[in-house]
């Protein structure tokens, strides 16, 4: 598929310049910095330096004093405590952070996951009677609640409070929750708002520690949590999220705990882990529990405290996960031959295709690979329930959750953000949702918006990439969503040597600029350029710079993303 080759438009001069002469740096890394909303030497050394002290301080949210007075209040009197998380990484982390740093403080306490195929996203009845039914009287709720406000009122007629720790956008009606922590509330001031709900709870135990003088290191001991929940919910790595996703890492790689260590060993995927590698290798996991079986598997191995423990726990999800890739390639297969044999679905602007048999647990992996190959907002349905879910996916710079608002009326619910979404309708409503969801993106969607970018950084040479440059430019990690890892132009290179093809469909090759060494360059999914990759034929190329290690030795490498001939 044809993409647009998109370059930045140049930072303000006087910034850049004056980054360029304080650091010590080139205009290229300057640019990027400047790019990435840093001004100054102080700015720029928050950036590259991160560290704990540039935590924000727990008490700036919303609420916080509530919450931890609540929780004071159901210690002292031994009450029935109950952690309840959503069945995804970010929720089943933010449970296991939670359970852990509070089991240390009160025994009377358990967690509490709901069923993805019974009880669904969120707050559920079934869990709030389960609570009430087994002497519950304080729930404390991660990564949802914000917008369950039938759900607490009923809780509150039970006799159970609850304590809301979420990152998600609120309605126009909070609920009637004893506390609720949420940066991105109207009336909330916390100097960051993209926390992860994992991030929450931290910022919950962190504040709990500062009230009764436990040492920090009993907080920071759950960063590797931290950091997988901010990997795998594709939340912001900037401000806060990125100290966390740093110092996260440095605790992957150094001391994880038991759980993520042996999740680590059975991967086997070694240290040094990037945000990448925690995203592809430990986050499929951890999903797979509650995508296949039971989330609490997850939890188990998260908050385990014995290898043999772990192990037992960590094989099991790995075998979860293992049954999602049978899953997941079998209905992809299926969705793929919906598609390509259905010459008006083809030519539409949106995909929405359904299956009775699929598996519920893994149509969200399915709706991101089919949005990959055709590039246009998807939805993938199949029956649930007696009603149908659905798992949607956008394409970038198109608000998803805005075109579900137009198609609420044929909706028995929803809910999401701009990129990825989860629906539920009555069955006879499938192809009048199809036809409105069609409407409502062709008449909103630009042209541009269906053909994926490259979004690049700067234009270089081969001879920019020197030593220094590339370990300023490993400092700009670690990467993710508004940090992403640069894109770099190069024009008029050579092939050196031989090109060729690795796995499958992936290109191989050397390439060089006049007065250049040659970069070895790998391009995955590019063997269709192979035919016109021969030497004396120069073409442009758009890469990503990376180390590749191979028997232990380090190696610079160009990841290509993108091949241009002038033809």
């Amino acid at each position: 598929m044809a993409k647009r080759w998109v370059l930045k438009e140049a930072a303000d001069a006087n910034v850049v310049k004056q980054l360029a002469e304080e650091l010590n740096i080139s205009t290229v890394l300057a640019n990027m910095l400047a790019h990435r909303g840093i001004s100054n030497f102080d700015e720029a050394k928050y950036f590259f330096r991160p560290n704990a002290l540039h935590l924000h301080d727990p008490f700036l949210m919303q609420d916080m004093e509530k919450a931890i007075t609540r929780i004071d209040a159901a210690i002292a009197a031994n009450e029935k405590v109950m952690i309840y998380g959503d069945y995804d990484v970010d929720g089943t982390t933010a449970v296991a952070l939670t359970y852990s740093f509070f089991k240390k403080r009160h025994a009377n306490i358990e967690y509490y996951i709901p069923d993805r195929y019974k009880e669904g996203y969120g707050i559920s009845t079934a869990g709030i009677d389960y609570a009430a039914a087994n002497g519950f009287t304080l729930i404390i709720a991660l990564d949802c609640g914000i917008k369950s406000v039938d759900k607490i009122a009923y809780a509150n007629t039970l006799g159970v409070d609850f304590i809301i720790c979420d990152h998600h956008l609120p309605g126009a009606e909070l609920p009637a929750a004893v506390a609720i922590l949420d940066p991105k509330r109207a009336d909330c001031q916390y100097p960051y708002k993209e926390l992860s709900g994992c991030g929450i709870g931290l910022k919950l135990a962190q504040a709990y520690a500062e009230t009764h003088d436990i040492p920090f290191e009993e907080v920071s001991a759950y960063f590797d949590l931290a950091a997988i929940s901010i990997a795998c919910d594709i939340v912001h790595i900037t401000g806060e999220n990125r100290v966390l996703a740093n110092l996260g890492l440095q605790k992957i790689n150094e001391n994880p705990c038991i759980g993520v260590k042996t999740l680590m060993e059975i991967s086997g995927r070694k240290a040094p882990y990037t945000i990448s590698d925690v995203v592809f290798s430990l986050g499929p996991r951890i999903n797979a529990a509650g995508r296949i079986d039971d989330a609490k598997d997850a939890v188990r191995l998260l908050i385990s405290c014995h290898e043999g423990d772990a192990k037992e726990q960590g094989l099991l999800i790995n075998e979860r996960n293992q049954e999602r890739k049978g899953h997941d390639q079998q209905i992809t297969d299926e969705a793929l031959s919906l598609i390509d044999n259905d010459a008006i679905l083809i030519g539409k602007k949106t995909t929405v295709v359904f299956n009775e048999h699929w598996h519920k647990g893994v149509i969200g992996i399915v709706a991101s690979r089919l949005t990959e190959k055709y590039y246009r907002p998807t939805v993938v349905l199949t029956r649930s329930n007696g009603h149908v879910a659905g798992s949607a996916r956008s394409v970038l710079g198109y608000d998803l959750y805005e075109a579900l608002c137009g198609c609420s009326d044929l909706l028995l619910q929803f809910g999401g953000h701009k990129y990825a979404a989860g629906l539920t309708m009555q069955p006879e409503q499938i192809q009048a949702f199809a036809d409105r969801f069609e409407e409502v993106v062709g008449s909103t969607i630009t042209d541009e918006q269906l053909v994926q970018q490259i979004l690049i950084d700067a234009e270089i040479q081969l001879t920019d990439i020197e030593p220094k440059f590339f370990r300023i430019l490993n400092q700009f990690a670690p990467f993710g969503p508004e940090n992403m890892a640069p894109v770099f132009l190069s024009k008029n290179v050579y092939v050196s040597g031989y090109a060729g093809l690795v796995g499958g469909n992936h290109v191989k090759m050397n390439v060089i600029q006049p007065g250049s060494a040659a970069f070895s360059c790998i391009g995955f999914g590019l063997g269709e350029y192979l035919p016109k990759l021969v030497p004396n034929v120069p073409f442009d190329i758009c890469y990503a710079i990376e180390e590749n290690v191979w028997r232990e030795q380090r190696t610079i490498q160009l990841n290509i993303k993108g091949i241009r001939f002038s033809d």
